[in-house]
């Protein structure tokens, strides 16, 4: 049981950054981009054959990193520049990167097997927080910035924004990229920790994205920039804690991770509503009882009198 949740909690800060890139889009931006399923393999397909070529994997790593970023940019471009709808530029996106992860693998995966790998220097337990916790402060003080502010206002009023003079495709693109540099960078890590790449190691981390970021709001809020960040890391962790019990009831199996995402999705989506449900209900009859206690006892002094 130990191992499986620190197994989980180390597998939750590497997929940390994944989960960050989703909340520039999902949350700040406010734009359904598809594109995560391809970046992350992206990341993982550049870092994993440059590591085996025998470059650095630090190296590796950035340029893993660049590589989603240029990804992002593509997608923001194809949005923003090309009039084409968020949804369906990602997807485009998404289907395009899937050819170009086979180009760079040159075969479906690649083997790390034995190389050097960033997580030597960063142990998933007792580093990567450390690291984790960079990127999300960068992340704070990057959103208090005129660009930052200005990217925020772009996902919650596009429209008073470009009226005040704030170029808002500009915003788009630096947030799109940005979201899926992060992404890539996850993919990098996630490599080097399997020690394998595969072309299709992105499938359905968007959902996984959304995953950590509902559950770490639920659980954490979300009142302020700084706290929501912080929501987001601790729901990743949390995500991948509760997907390792899960996987140790008996008659669930590994094949059945989608499913058991979806489900711990779908419970995190639903349960606000159904506390908000509880509280009105509770609300109410307190209400009502409070009423009839002062009808009662207005009945009463006025049969006294």
């Amino acid at each position: 049981m130990f191992d499986s949740i620190r197994g989980a909690v180390e597998l939750g800060l590497l997929y940390a950054f994944m989960a960050l890139g989703v909340y520039i889009t999902f949350r700040i931006l406010d734009f359904p981009d598809l594109t995560v399923d391809g970046s992350f393999a992206t990341g993982g397909a550049i870092a994993a054959v440059l590591i085996a070529h025998g470059y650095s994997p630090w190296l590796a790593t950035a340029a893993a990193l660049a590589g989603g970023l240029l990804a992002g940019l593509c997608t923001g471009l194809l949005h923003t520049k090309g009039k084409i709808n968020g949804l369906l530029s990602g997807i485009l996106m998404m289907i395009a990167l899937h050819s170009i992860n086979l180009r760079i693998l040159g075969r479906p995966n690649v083997s790390i097997m034995g190389e050097p790998s960033v997580l030597d220097t960063l142990h998933p337990l007792y580093a990567m927080p450390f690291a984790v916790l960079a990127v999300k402060l960068l992340m704070d003080g990057f959103f208090k910035t005129d660009l930052g502010l200005a990217l925020r206002a772009t996902g919650d009023n596009g429209r008073m924004i470009r009226s005040l003079g704030v170029n808002t495709d500009f915003t788009k693109v630096i947030g799109i990229s940005l979201s899926n540099g992060l992404v890539a960078l996850s993919g990098a890590l996630i490599a080097q920790s399997s020690s394998f790449a595969d072309s299709s190691m992105g499938i359905g981390m968007i959902v996984i994205g959304l995953a950590s970021v509902i559950i770490g709001e639920a659980i954490f809020g979300s009142s302020t920039v700084f706290r929501a960040t912080l929501a987001v890391v601790l729901g990743s962790v949390v995500y991948r804690i509760v997907v390792a019990l899960a996987l140790r009831v008996e008659w669930l199996e590994a094949s059945d991770l989608k499913l058991i995402t979806a489900l711990i999705v779908i419970a995190a989506l639903v349960f606000p509503t159904i506390r908000r449900h509880y509280k009105f209900k509770s609300s109410a009859r307190r209400r009502t009882a409070e009423l009839s206690a002062g009808m009662g006892g207005g009945a009463g002094h006025a049969e006294i009198n």
